[in-house]
Order: C-alpha cells, then sequence, then structure tokens
C-alpha cells in the first residue's frame, strides 16, 4: 500500500541521529512538564516553540510533538503517586490510581497506566496513518464554503460535546473571535480594534496567548490554592511489571472500547480530558463490580486502563483533522498548527502532496515517540517524581521565567511580555469563573481563516447563506454542525420539563 510505503520513508526520517536526540529531550521534558501541576502539554509546547524557530520544521515539529506525549505519560505519575493530577486528562486515573498506591499496588497502577497510554496512542496512529490520505484526498474538494462549514462543525462539537455549559463555552469563543480580529483585515485592509497603537497591526500573537492563558494563570491559581505533595513509593519492580502485563489482556474490551472512544473525542473534536472522563464511565458502566471503581476497599486496575487509554488515543488523533483539514482537534495541536503556520507550512490535504516527507516522518515519529516515553517513564519514574520534592516556590519563578523568555522570544518586545500578563490575569478569571480556555484559544488561532472563508462565500454567492446547502457535502456539514449547536439547549429544555412534570 501507499501508506505503508510513505510511512518507511518517514521511519527513514525520524531515525536520524538529530531526530532521535530531540525526540528523548522532547519526551523527558515532556515528562517533567505532566508531572509539574503548574504546566501542561499545550502550555509546555508553547513556552518551548520559539527554541525551535531555528530547526528544521520536521525536527522542530518532531521535539514539539513529543513533549506533548511525554505530558501524556507524565500526568499519570503525580495522580497515582500523590492523588495530584498533574494533566486535566489525569484527574480521572486518581479516582482508583491513589486509592490502589495507598494499597502498597502503585507499581501495579503505573505500569498499568503508562502500557494502557501506549495502547490508546497505537491504535490512534494507526488511525492516524491509514485514515489521513484519504481524509486529505476528501478534502482536496473544499472550497471557501466547505472550509467554513468544518470550522462551524469544530466550534460547534465544542459547545455540543462539552461538559461545561454552552453559554459558558459560547462567551469564551466569542471572546477569542474578538481577540483574533484585531489588527489588519485580511480581506479589506482595514485596520480593526488597534485603538491607535502600533504593536496591536499585526493582532495577538497565539503564541504569547497561549502562554499566558494556560501557564501563567496556572502559576498562580498554583500558588493560591497551595500544594502539599504526600503519596507512595514509586519505584517499578520487573517482577510487578511482568504480572501486571500477564492480567492487562483480561480487560482487552476496555482497551479497545476506551480507545474508540478516545480517537472519536479527538477527531471530532472534544478532547482528552472528556475522552478519559466518558470511557471511565463505559467501564464502571460495563463492569462486573462497578461499586468498586473508585473505592478505597477495593480499587480497580481497569479504572486505570480506561482514562488513560482514552486520553492517548484523543491526544493522538486530534493531529488527523490539523494535518488534513487545517483545524485542530484540541489546544496542543492548535499551538502545533500555530508553529506550522509561522514555519511557513500551510496544514490541509495539500501538504501530503507537497511537504510528503514532513507530514510522514511526523507520523512515523508518532510511533518511536510513543515506545521511547513508555521505556522512559517505566525505567524512571521515581526521578521523575522526585521532582515534586523541590519546594514550588522555587518552581514557580522558573516556570515564570522561562515564560518571559518564551514570549520575548516571538518577536523580541517588551510589550509581549506585557500582553502575556494580561491574558495570564484573563486566564485566571477564566479559572475562577470557571470558563473553559480550550474554545478561547481555537477562536483566536481559527478565528481569522473562518471568517476569511465565511466572507470568501458570501461574495462569490452575493450575500446567500444557501452556498452552505449548495451541495451534499457543505450541506450536510453545516446541518450537523447547527444540530450539535442547539443539542444542549434541547437537552436542558427536556431535563427541565420532566422535572417540571
Amino acid at each position: 500500500m501507499q501508506e505503508i510505503q510513505s510511512l518507511i520513508g518517514g521511519f527513514g526520517v525520524a531515525l536520524s541521529a538529530y531526530n532521535l536526540l530531540l525526540m528523548l529531550i522532547g519526551i523527558v521534558l515532556g515528562v517533567l512538564i505532566g508531572v509539574l501541576p503548574g504546566l501542561g502539554g499545550a502550555n509546555g509546547v508553547a513556552i518551548l516553540l520559539p527554541l525551535t524557530f531555528s530547526m528544521p520544521p520536521t525536527s522542530a515539529i518532531i521535539m514539539l510533538s513529543s513533549i506533548y506525549w511525554g505530558a501524556l505519560f507524565g500526568g499519570a505519575i503525580t495522580s497515582i503517586l500523590f492523588n495530584i493530577p498533574g494533566e486535566p486528562w489525569s484527574v480521572a486515573t486518581t479516582f482508583d490510581g491513589y486509592p490502589l498506591a495507598q494499597k502498597n499496588r502503585a507499581g501495579e497502577a503505573l505500569t498499568a497506566a503508562f502500557t494502557s497510554s501506549f495502547i490508546g496512542a497505537f491504535v490512534a496512529t494507526l488511525v492516524l496513518t491509514f485514515l489521513s490520505p484519504v481524509v486529505a484526498g476528501f478534502a482536496l474538494k473544499f472550497g471557501p464554503p466547505e472550509y467554513f462549514a468544518v470550522c462551524l462543525l469544530t466550534f460547534c462539537a465544542f459547545v455540543g460535546m462539552s461538559h461545561d455549559p454552552p453559554f459558558k463555552t459560547i462567551a469564551s469563543m466569542m471572546l477569542g473571535f474578538g481577540l483574533a480580529a484585531v489588527g489588519q483585515d485580511s480581506v479589506t485592509g482595514t485596520l480593526r480594534l488597534t485603538f491607535g497603537q502600533t504593536e496591536l497591526l499585526k493582532g495577538f500573537d497565539f503564541l504569547i496567548a497561549v502562554i499566558g492563558l494556560f501557564g501563567i494563570s496556572e502559576i498562580i491559581q498554583t500558588l493560591e490554592e497551595g500544594l502539599s505533595f504526600r503519596g507512595g513509593n514509586g519505584k517499578i519492580k520487573l517482577d510487578t511489571v511482568l504480572k501486571t502485563w500477564r492480567e492487562l489482556p483480561r480487560y482487552w474490551m476496555t482497551s479497545l472500547r476506551s480507545s474508540v472512544v478516545g480517537c472519536f473525542m479527538g477527531i471530532v473534536p472534544g478532547g482528552a480530558t472528556p475522552a478519559s472522563f466518558m470511557a471511565y464511565g463505559l467501564a464502571k458502566r460495563m463492569s462486573k463490580k462497578p461499586k468498586d471503581f473508585g473505592s478505597s476497599q477495593n480499587p480497580q486496575v481497569e479504572g486505570v486502563v480506561a482514562p488513560e487509554t482514552a486520553a492517548h488515543a484523543a491526544g493522538t488523533s486530534a493531529l488527523l483533522p490539523m494535518l488534513t483539514l487545517g483545524v485542530p482537534g484540541s489546544p496542543t495541536a492548535a499551538v502545533l498548527l500555530g508553529g506550522l503556520l509561522i514555519w511557513g507550512l500551510q496544514p490541509g490535504p495539500m501538504m501530503f502532496i507537497e511537504q510528503k516527507d514532513f507530514v510522514w516522518g511526523l507520523i512515523a515519529s508518532i510511533y518511536l515517540g510513543n515506545i521511547v516515553g513508555f521505556i522512559v517513564v517505566l525505567a524512571f519514574v521515581p526521578q521523575f517524581a522526585a521532582i515534586l520534592r523541590i519546594p514550588f516556590s522555587i518552581i514557580a519563578p522558573t516556570i515564570l521565567a522561562i515564560c518571559a523568555v518564551g514570549a520575548f522570544t516571538v518577536s523580541t518586545s517588551i510589550f509581549d511580555i506585557y500582553m502575556m500578563l494580561i491574558f495570564g490575569v484573563i486566564g485566571y478569571i477564566f479559572k475562577k469563573l470557571k470558563y473553559p480556555l480550550a474554545p478561547l484559544v481555537l477562536a483566536i488561532v481559527l478565528g481569522d481563516r473562518t471568517e476569511e472563508a465565511f466572507r470568501q462565500s458570501m461574495l462569490s454567492s452575493s450575500g446567500s447563506l444557501g452556498v452552505f446547502f449548495s451541495n451534499g457535502l457543505v450541506g450536510s456539514l453545516t446541518v450537523l454542525a447547527l444540530a450539535l449547536f442547539v443539542w444542549p439547549f434541547i437537552s436542558q429544555a427536556m431535563s427541565r420539563l420532566k422535572s417540571s412534570a
């Protein structure tokens, strides 16, 4: 098959000594980012993105994606050993992972988590390998109306499939659209919302926004809440690993089901966090011992397998719409998309034709990166867990300094550092009020391109909205998007009718 031949060529790119070294560095940095509660996968990639500007694009994306895979692995360490989710998608892992550690079964829980993460990522990478060319070929038929319909579907999916209240998701998204509109109008060339500030002529740099919204806000909130690390022994013995591997085939159906859930939520996009909760809920519902899930007396290894498999599958499959359609399936994919645009690469179906080495080198690096990450976390869990012995009063200023350097590197402007701090305060307020940040980031990244596609569609149809129903493809995408948008409101109305009845 052509995909196999292209993938073999991709391995030739990814297996160079330079790229393998960057992969290993990225994995280690990612695990550290996943272990530290003050950081996250999206923010870690955003902070280190400026450091890759001098690298070849393929090497840069391999390192950045490896940081993400490492963060996915690292989040499980603190969840199981300290009951502190290093990442949002690791919350569901704490339900059974920490009770297992309290029962002196930390090695078993960690082995199950890492193995399940690897399986979920492997399944999603297979989907990415064989489905990406198909989607890319299909997307070659897209014009401005079809592209706008895809973007609309992405935004409406956040409203319809998110666990957050729909009004909060919409408000977050609208603010993102407003921020994306700042600067020069891409169609008419006029200036918008600059208020005479020359620094705003190019608009808000997405990288500055992401560093502030994710990194600075998380540091502020963590400092406010305080941290206390209490946990068990993180050592993993070889006989524990072998014993756990012998038992894991019992949960093959849970792994398969969670992989499907994760791939679906990554592509839609729903994200790794809702995917982990959904997989955990399904595992509990399908189990013969549902009452033991999350219990302190008899915690279940299956309760670790399900969320970790789904989270890795969702995190990996989120790259599929990003590469094939230019629409990111997660906040981290949105940051990677911004990096591709900075490097002069245009994600979309033509990338599979014009940048084959880049695309298949990235896909091959995902296979290798997850193998390397799996080996690294199994071998060095105690060392990574020991990072938490460093007082957070030392970690927090270090992270703030790294964020400031990353923001300044973008365009060597002090104004960007001020904007980073402002975005940090906005992110902190959003978290305190429990507003989601992912729709805001997605709207900042895709706002201009979505608006441009909409206005091009309006110009070609003389202002008629019927262009979004002009053929079966664009019509079905638009109808599905609208259905996802109104679904939360319909379900709320039905719930109120039932309760009143």
